[in-house]
């Protein structure tokens, strides 16, 4: 019997039909992302799952709930849920001392992922349209997010993935930027993740600024986690200065804003850093899988549809 990433390469053909994007688009006609109801209820959910790994101790997990309950109370629904996520993230840590309680689990997930690593390398190089299968690889890659409340399989997502049709499909206006840049911020989202961005970044073939989280932040990559996928081989790594669980630009440091204004091409992974950015004043592709309802109805599409979105 075949294991289950020997029968991607049997079913999957790279062909898929695309979107026509006519006048390129310079802002984002989306609605700022902001702290909807929704999403308070989520919050709770992910400091109590936050707060039992990073300690057992009961008294500390029922103080942090009691803390970010108080917090929820004060925070305004303005704010994007990165905004919101760094505040609870941070009272995580501040109660139970554990400064990167996913640690273990990040490393769990970029070992598999690593183990992968050189079939998806194959079916990429097998495949008709090797930038879109690795871009659908890196798409896959995004189901490894911790801070939703949802479990993931990623072989089975892959091969999911590797044959979903896009809701939102801007692969011409993807492909038309690409042949033109000469230097491309590539954003990264979640730890494991990083390593299918890998795969879409060396198949990008330019010169490429990989920028992470500044500290550790749920299970996002950190420069540690992306040096030790040997990312630093094929890209640039800078921190964005950011310790939310997405990209506030008002927040990072000026070399990555610099970077960030003047890249030919950004490339943004993931939802945190699609609140973040969603109604940035200029060019941006944002690569994710919509999981949750927020974040669907925001790009009007359904719950776990799979997005290449241009603006």
């Amino acid at each position: 019997m075949k294991e289950p990433l020997e029968l991607l390469l049997d079913n999957y053909d790279g062909k898929r039909k695309f979107l026509k994007l006519g006048k390129k688009k310079l802002r984002c006609s989306e609605k700022r992302m902001k702290t909807y109801l929704d999403c308070l209820p989520c919050f709770i959910n992910q400091a109590l799952r936050a707060g039992r790994i990073a300690t057992n101790d009961e008294k500390k997990i029922k103080k942090l709930l009691d803390e970010v309950g108080k917090l929820i109370e004060k925070i305004p629904s303005e704010n994007t849920p990165p905004e919101t996520g760094a505040i609870i993230y941070k009272k995580v840590s501040e109660i139970t001392n554990n400064f990167d309680p996913y640690k273990k689990i990040k490393e769990k997930n970029i070992k598999h992922a690593m183990q992968l690593y050189p079939e998806l390398k194959f079916v990429v190089k097998e495949s008709n349209d090797s930038l879109l299968t690795a871009i659908r690889l890196a798409v896959a890659g995004n189901v490894i997010d911790l801070g939703v409340d949802k479990e993931f399989n990623i072989v089975e997502d892959i091969e999911t993935i590797l044959h979903q049709e896009f809701s939102v499909f801007d692969y011409e206006f993807f492909k038309q930027e690409l042949e033109t840049a000469k230097e491309i911020l590539y954003i990264g989202d979640n730890a494991g993740e990083a390593v299918f961005d890998k795969i879409l970044i060396e198949e990008l073939n330019k010169k490429v600024t990989f920028a992470v989280r500044e500290i550790p932040v749920i299970n996002d990559v950190t420069l540690i986690e992306a040096k030790q996928i040997g990312i630093d081989k094929i890209a640039k790594i800078i921190s964005s200065g950011s310790i939310a669980p997405g990209t506030i630009l008002k927040n990072c440091n000026k070399k990555f804003l610099e970077i960030f204004n003047n890249a030919d091409m950004v490339i943004s992974k993931g939802q945190g850093n699609y609140e973040g950015l969603s109604d940035v004043n200029r060019s941006i592709f944002f690569l994710l899988k919509a999981k949750c309802p927020v974040i669907a109805n925001n790009l009007g599409v359904k719950e776990n549809d799979i997005i290449l979105k241009g603006i």
